[in-house]
């Protein structure tokens, strides 16, 4: 349920890369929202950087679906489908392109899901709308805005006035804004211009009207945004674009140039919001240095939540220090609140969890709004933790303390779940990726310290503890019997 009169009392701001202001996000239809984000080039496992970048953008999702409601939010991330490198690993392994970029984007998804990432509205490949880029890329040649040389179709910088107003680049500055292997110099008419289309490569290409060839990088995204939130609706402009701060340029910058020359609009998007870097120890991490940590690798250690909020402790402004012990320190903070949900739903079985924002806390929900502060809502989270484990540890029977229960379920419940945390069974969690083998012989081993604790056989008792905790698991003894969680 949303409550628009009171997120007009709390409106949600962002900061706004374009403007470089705070800014008040006011939708240009609020009964349909539109949002997209740069995906991945799906050639390989996707690192902790990528990870970033989807779980801010999958936060904002969720933001915007509460206040505007679920079927009022489109949400589009790409998969690029199509690239040099794509095209070279499928030579080598001696397989049709398809096979490596299935493969890959398969995985992409598994693993964003394990970091509870909800899927997007559209999710474009760029080989289903090569012929979109084409359209576009021959109205781009028809305005005078892009030109063909030796087989390629270059975008001319010089066409578009406002050519740097994103990254704070002017072109006198620029040495270039092509990716690696974008075309020689030689071909252009300015070192800024940056190519929308390539003759084929080993085979790979498609039939355009300025010959047979593929995409160059920044054309896909513009095409594909237009292609699922725009196409046949009045303007072409979308409401956000995030992505990491990484593709502000040239990426973003020439997105822009090309989408407002062939839209003849003034924006491209009203709101652009970009995520910082992520360190690696006082290193910013690059496959150069070595230092890369893919998803899937992290996925086979840690669940999926304690990444995510490990991702989420730094403001998406912010530079985020990576470590193992961040990932220790979000394993234990989730551990003390899945053990507060447990305990809590003991005392209230049922929980209403789709209640209108008026019953947020309302430092919880400024926290929220104000430019996705995540660091000080995940510390108001924290706050009402400690009321709560204050009410449990004192008469839960008055009246008082089991209404602090219902306050934290209630409210703090459903902003977790905005924030895409506690989304399982505490038993699930503190069972932790454990197989049914393993569970059941847990299961038998606080069933002996169970018995013997009733037997008053307290070395049996010990021992059993000690086995436990051999095995990586923690016994702890209740009014209901024993029973064991992951350490």
């Amino acid at each position: 349920m949303t409550d628009q009169v009171h997120a007009q009392d709390n409106p949600l701001t962002l900061y706004n890369s374009l403007t470089r202001t705070k800014e008040q996000f006011i939708p240009q239809d609020p009964s349909r929202v539109t949002m997209y984000n740069c995906g991945p080039t799906v050639y390989s496992y996707a690192h902790i950087g990528n990870a970033r970048a989807a779980v801010v953008a999958d936060v904002l999702f969720r933001v915007l679906r509460h206040i505007y409601g679920e079927d009022h939010v489109e949400y589009s991330r790409n998969l690029t489908d199509i690239d040099d490198k794509i095209i070279k690993a499928a030579i080598e392994q001696g397989v049709d392109i398809s096979v490596i970029t299935e493969k890959y984007a398969k995985i992409y998804q598994d693993d964003l899901k394990a970091l509870n990432c909800l899927a997007p509205t559209h999710e474009p490949k760029a080989t289903v709308h090569i012929p979109d880029m084409i359209t576009m890329i021959s109205g781009l040649i028809d305005k005078g805005n892009a030109y063909e040389s030796d087989g390629h179709v270059f975008f001319d910088v010089s066409t578009y006035e406002a050519y740097g107003k994103l990254s704070g680049n002017t072109l006198d500055a620029l040495r270039g804004g092509d990716r690696v292997g974008e075309g020689e110099v030689a071909r252009k008419r300015n070192a800024a211009d940056f190519v929308l289309w390539k003759p084929e490569l080993h085979g790979v290409g498609w039939d355009a009207p300025f010959g047979r060839g593929r995409p160059g990088w920044h054309i896909e995204c513009s095409a594909m945004a237009k292609a699922t939130l725009t196409d046949g609706i009045k303007g072409d402009v979308i409401d956000i674009h995030c992505g990491g701060v990484d593709l502000k340029f040239p990426h973003h910058e020439n997105e822009i140039a090309q989408s407002c020359c062939a839209n003849e609009e003034e924006l491209f998007a009203k709101y652009w919001v970009h995520n910082e870097f992520l360190n690696m120890g006082s290193e910013k991490m690059s496959k150069s240095l070595g230092n890369v940590t893919l998803v899937h690798d992290l996925l086979k250690e840690w669940d999926g939540e304690v990444i995510r909020l490990a991702l989420l402790k730094a403001h998406y402004r912010s530079e985020l220090n990576w470590s193992e012990d961040l990932l220790i320190e979000s394993k234990a903070q989730l551990d003390g609140w899945y053990d507060l949900k447990r305990k809590s739903m003991a005392y209230v079985r049922e929980i209403e969890i789709d209640m209108p924002m008026g019953s947020f806390a309302k430092n919880i929900w400024k926290s929220i709004q104000a430019d996705l502060n995540m660091p000080t809502t995940l510390y108001q989270f924290s706050e009402i933790g400690k009321a709560l484990r204050n009410a449990l540890l004192a008469d839960i029977d008055t009246t008082e303390n089991l209404n602090n229960v219902r306050i934290y379920l209630t409210n703090t419940m459903l902003k977790i779940n905005i924030l895409g945390l506690l989304q399982k069974d505490p038993k699930d969690w503190f069972k932790g990726n454990s197989s049914s083998d393993e569970q059941s012989d847990f299961d038998a081993i606080a069933l002996r310290r169970q018995e013997a604790r009733a037997a008053k056989d307290w070395p049996a008792a010990d021992a059993a503890r000690d086995e436990a905790k051999a095995l990586g698991i923690v016994l702890e003894d209740g009014p209901d019997g024993t029973t064991w969680r992951k350490a």
